[in-house]
């Protein structure tokens, strides 16, 4: 016990020790925010309005979750609905294409491949606000303005840059030999990637599928491109509209925000180990 203690006091040093205490404070002020909406989330209106840090947890209850997701406007239910009916797709789709779009670009050669991929990596540089105008005017002439179909468009076509980049360096860190093996074996290209790299690629799939659907679940600027009718609007849209003209419910607003990051937060939990697994891989070429 005595050198367990020894070779840990020797491994914890001053400058150690006060990193740990800069992590913790950090991390202590990143969470209060989080902590006061918890608590403005389950608490009555009358209290929040005094500050959430004066509220009395005796008083706790899920009357504002349930206003939120009925509510007499823009219920959260109704725009969970809406939010998974596009983001499913709008993840797995660019997933799909961007995996295979991936590959062809690491293992196959044709003209311009590195022309493409130079300008497909010059393509995350773009910021959404650049391309609102004419996104809206392509949807608009294709008719898909309202539609759920033309938001899972655009996030698709978002998406796909930064999935290839990041799929085509997870499937370098992969060992060429097998696929030299199926391919001797009589394999086609088809049966290879399908039956032999997406069997491996599972960490680095699991990531691009956890940060997709993460970030299409929490966007808003392109749905508010896309989607103006009420009862299309995905969650992120409706909770800014749960405040009244003349009067805010903080608890009610506060419980839409809680009940919306439940979904993405619960994705991480679920694929946390093949997520950290995906960006080990992905850094250790």
């Amino acid at each position: 016990m005595s050198t367990t203690i020894q070779a840990l006091k020797k491994k914890v040093t001053p400058l150690r020790a006060t990193q740990y205490v800069v992590a913790y404070a950090f991390a202590v002020l990143w969470l209060i925010p989080f902590v006061g909406i918890l608590v403005a989330s389950v608490s009555p209106f009358r209290e929040v309005v005094r500050g959430w840090w004066t509220v009395n947890l005796a008083n706790a209850s899920l009357d504002n979750f349930i206003g939120a997701w009925s509510h007499a406007t823009m219920p959260i239910g109704q725009g969970m609905v809406n939010s998974f009916i596009v983001t499913v797709p709008a993840t797995i789709i660019p997933l799909i294409l961007g995996s295979m779009a991936a590959y062809g670009f690491l293992r196959y050669r044709f003209p311009l491949r590195k022309s493409l991929f130079v300008i497909i990596i010059l393509l995350l540089a773009i910021p959404q606000h650049m391309v609102a105008v004419p996104l809206f005017r392509i949807m608009q002439s294709l008719g898909m303005i309202n539609t759920f179909q033309g938001l899972i468009v655009a996030h698709t076509a978002w998406g796909m840059p930064w999935v290839i980049l990041f799929m085509r360096g997870y499937f370098s860190t992969l060992p060429i030999e097998i696929e030299e093996a199926a391919r001797i074996e009589g394999a086609g290209s088809a049966r290879i990637f399908f039956g032999v790299i997406v069997p491996m690629s599972w960490p680095g799939l699991a990531s691009v599928f956890a940060l997709q659907f993460s970030w299409v679940w929490n966007d808003f600027f392109l749905a508010l491109i896309t989607l103006y009718h009420p009862d299309m609007l995905v969650a992120t849209q409706r909770i800014p509209l749960l405040r009244g003209q003349f009067h805010v419910d903080w608890g009610v607003l506060t419980a839409a925000a809680v009940i919306t990051t439940l979904v993405p937060l619960l994705v991480f939990v679920l694929l946390q180990k093949y997520y950290v697994r995906g960006f080990i891989g992905f850094a250790s070429k």
